[in-house]
């Protein structure tokens, strides 16, 4: 399943280095601050905050909801202090992001079907590094361009976002 396969086993060793059992069944060292629960001075931007759901925290990123009923859109956070760019990211920490938005793009796909997927990282208005995952329809409003500005979004009634929350912490493996 995806939540077993996005929820790496960590093997303490000696000293800041830790070992990963990867869902493949490779194993690589690590830095331990990777899966570490506490990302010092990561703190999530008040757009991003004012604009998405809570979904949970995976190993490196914190995962969003956005606020806008019309697309299943979610958006995968890392939890680094001052980053904007994926190459500002340590490579172990590139790698896990990269692991993230394949697992997460794939339980979308599977949860949510549609056309196309769009995986993007902008930033124009959010300077903090993150990576949008956009399930797109040939029936949604902005097909075929871009659904960043197209239109205001339509928010989530409360039934609506319950139960979506559910179906997504349910395919990437998250307590809510």
């Amino acid at each position: 399943t995806f939540a077993r396969r996005l929820s790496t086993r960590l093997t303490p060793v000696t000293g800041a280095i830790k070992i990963a059992v990867h869902p493949f069944g490779h194993t690589s060292a690590m830095r331990a601050s990777v899966r570490d629960p506490i990302m010092t001075g990561f703190q999530l931007h008040p757009r991003l905050a004012q604009d998405c759901h809570p979904v949970g925290d995976l190993p490196l990123s914190r995962v969003l909801l956005l606020n806008d009923r019309r697309y299943p859109w979610l958006i995968l956070v890392p939890r680094r202090a001052g980053i904007q760019e994926i190459y500002q990211l340590a490579a172990v920490d590139r790698g896990q992001l990269l692991t993230e938005s394949c697992e997460t793009a794939e339980a979308m796909v599977q949860s949510f079907g549609g056309d196309k997927l769009n995986i993007g990282t902008l930033g124009n208005l959010v300077p903090q590094l993150h990576v949008h995952h956009v399930i797109r329809r040939r029936e949604d409003p902005a097909w075929p361009g871009p659904v960043w500005g197209h239109s205001a979004a339509e928010p989530y009634t409360d039934d609506e976002l319950t139960k979506r929350l559910a179906v997504v912490r349910t395919a990437l493996g998250i307590d809510g």
